[in-house]
């Protein structure tokens, strides 16, 4: 690495750290979580760098070196499909295969009747969440797996190998990708590691939403437990593949667990209290977790307000910035809010507008990153990335 970049990757490091931590950097950090903008950028395809990891990261690198941002995330595409066909997963549709080549990947709902883990079998869960998951939900979501007792075919045992060996490949290239990014391009990581809460996990990737919902109305009490179950676990998850420097924050994707996807009596009674419990764990280890706001969470912002003080970091998507800044604006850091729509149909004014609301609302005392309101896909036009990068960098100066 040249003296440069590493002085630039310093640079842009502790600027943004120094946001995250709520405090006042030289200015506003840009953060873009780019996507499928990243092979808009290069040329690519959604197929094209969903399938093959390595044109996502020499477009992520691209982007890193073209524009001035202060963090990135390595592979915002973060499925990589050649590794869920491998193991024959079948809930992912692939750009190109299921989907047309343009399409960023899709997780496919299953229906209530065709969900990944039955009502009745919340206390096997509940019991044992690694062995359910290995014995039952596995086969379930494979073509290839096959279940406890039943024949082991060949597929079954290639679904295995390859999928060990793809996840190896991956995620030691992911490692290789930071490191390339930091030589050539003097740019630190985004996030490190990730999380969900544990209703989000039943709701996801077990009982479906209208499945949840439906055990919410009906077996509450079972759907608390399970919780219970699991958030140690994924707090395990999200602790050993956190930055173990805790420079950066965990990601947590939040869509569906606040109003109006649940009622407020659940969330108060079940996916706060567990999600809770996991972020005091992760905050005693001196980490932070960033909470991805998926839609309106202005709701629950008081409710977030509990937390340790800069023990998360809060993503704006469809929640209201003042309100957000008002109050959660003293205890932790925000970012984002720059809306979508605006990057993919809004003139270079409306973005340059949106930008100085955003900074002048959340940014006044230092905390606040400058990012999209959602992870940046293929319809974001180019120059309106590119405005709201400028303009964040000379209006948001301390």
């Amino acid at each position: 690495m040249t003296r440069d970049m590493e002085a630039l990757y310093e640079e842009r490091l502790t600027r943004y750290t120094t946001a995250l931590r709520n405090e006042k950097p030289d200015r506003v950090p840009v953060r873009p979580f780019a996507a499928e903008f990243v092979g808009l950028y290069a040329g690519y395809t959604c197929q094209e760098i969903t399938q093959d990891y390595n044109k996502a990261f020499e477009a992520v690198r691209r982007c890193a070196a073209d524009f001035e941002w202060d963090a990135i995330v390595g592979n915002m595409v973060y499925v990589w499909t050649a590794m869920t066909q491998a193991i024959g997963l079948e809930y992912y549709a692939a750009p190109g295969v299921e989907i047309s080549a343009d399409t960023a990947f899709q997780y496919i709902e299953p229906s209530e009747e065709g969900a990944y883990m039955l009502a009745e079998e919340y206390d096997a869960l509940i019991e044992d969440p690694t062995g359910f998951l290995y014995d039952t939900w596995l086969p379930r979501v494979s073509k290839d797996i096959a279940a406890p007792g039943e024949p082991v075919s060949y597929r079954h045992n290639l679904a295995l190998v390859k999928g060990g060996m793809a996840m190896l490949q991956y995620f030691g290239a992911l490692g290789q990708q930071n490191a390339q990014l930091r030589a050539e391009c003097g740019m630190p990581p985004a996030i490190g590691g990730i999380m969900k809460a544990p209703l989000d996990i039943l709701g996801d990737k077990l009982r479906g939403y209208l499945g949840l919902t439906n055990d919410l109305l009906t077996i509450p009490e079972k759907v608390l437990e399970a919780c219970e179950a699991l958030a140690p676990h994924l707090a395990h998850v999200a602790l050993t593949s956190s930055d173990p420097e805790k420079k950066v924050p965990i990601s947590f994707w939040m869509h569906r667990g606040g109003v109006p996807f649940v009622k407020q009596e659940h969330f108060d009674s079940i996916y706060w209290p567990t999600t809770k419990q996991m972020i005091e764990i992760i905050a005693k280890e001196g980490v932070q977790v960033l909470f991805y706001g998926e839609g309106d969470w202005t709701p629950h912002l008081e409710t977030f307000a509990e937390l340790p003080d800069k023990s998360i970091v809060f993503h704006l998507d469809r929640t209201d910035p003042a309100e957000a800044n008002r109050v959660l604006g003293k205890k932790f850091c925000l970012s984002g809010g720059m809306l979508n729509a605006t990057l993919a149909y809004g003139t270079k004014d409306e973005v340059k507008a949106r930008c100085r609301e955003l900074i002048d609302t959340c940014a006044g005392d230092g905390g606040y990153c400058m990012d999209a309101s959602a992870i940046i896909q293929n319809e974001a036009r180019v120059e309106n990335v590119r405005i709201m990068t400028e303009f964040t960098q000379e209006y948001g100066v301390y």
